[in-house]
């Protein structure tokens, strides 16, 4: 099975891209972030027709995570049990914002995943981000322990750098968020829960990244982070046989500022 995930920053905006993509690169299951869509908006029909089942959340213009899979679609699951929702207002109670969605797809417990970004060290979204990731953290703790054996993925843009060597100037990056030390505690966490990174010992080294900002020209510099990932749990982590970021679709015009991360499963 050949499982990817992809901030693809507007599904309605580059719908022809991602069509061409499955097409090209015969993906069975893509779990995308940042569809920018309510549900009514999003193109099933464009993914139906390549014989894809789709599940979506999308509130409004913001945010908004999916799962397509031609390897069936079951127990689709909208948020994680304890996910926490944000308001800037204390006076407002808090939404849950369309950030996580779930599903079982030929086997392999998948989870679709946009972590909040932060915004600044001292933004009630700061706060909220680490919140959101140790409520993940605790969940996904328990799915381990109720099914130890069961293949589950946490895959998408989390919104963090776990190393210096994931941004290409780790000296531009203090004092803001993604490199913090809170931040990457949060994501070492599901190391210690027992959730590994699949991908990165198939892309190692230095420079090697998910994401480039459209401005100051950071794309053809070389100038990006690695915030994209694919944490497998010990029963998925032992099926996979080879792992790759397609940098190449972050090139031409009408790009995603982020590329595909594309993990193969042994049956």
């Amino acid at each position: 099975m050949r499982l990817a995930t992809w901030n693809v920053n507007s599904v309605r905006a580059r719908t022809d891209r991602i069509v061409d993509w499955l097409q090209r690169t015969d993906t069975d299951v893509l779990a995308m972030q940042e569809t920018k869509c309510k549900d009514e908006q999003f193109p099933y029909a464009r993914f139906e027709e390549l014989g894809y089942q789709v599940a979506h959340v999308g509130l409004s213009q913001w945010n908004g995570v999916a799962i397509l899979s031609r390897v069936g679609l079951d127990d689709v699951q909208i948020g994680f049990e304890d996910q926490p929702g944000f308001s800037k207002d204390p006076e407002v109670s808090p939404v849950r914002e369309a950030r996580a969605i779930g599903a079982t797809c030929g086997g392999v417990r998948v989870w679709s995943l946009y972590v909040p970004n932060g915004r600044e060290l001292t933004d009630p979204h700061y706060a909220y981000k680490l919140d959101w990731l140790a409520k993940l953290r605790a969940d996904a703790q328990g799915w381990l322990s109720t099914a130890p054996d069961q293949p589950v993925a946490l895959v998408g843009d989390w919104n963090v750098a776990p190393t210096d060597e994931d941004v290409w100037d780790p000296a531009f990056f203090e004092g803001k968020t993604h490199t913090s030390q809170p931040e990457r505690d949060a994501f070492s966490a599901f190391a210690e829960a027992g959730f590994v990174d699949v991908v990165r010992p198939h892309t190692p080294g230095p420079g090697v990244y998910t994401y480039w900002d459209y401005t100051q020209l950071r794309f053809p510099k070389k100038q990006g982070m690695r915030i994209d990932f694919v944490l497998g749990s010990p029963t998925l982590a032992a099926k996979v046989t080879s792992a790759s970021i397609d940098r190449d679709e972050r090139k031409g015009k009408g790009a995603s500022d982020h590329a595909p991360v594309i993990v193969d499963l042994a049956e």
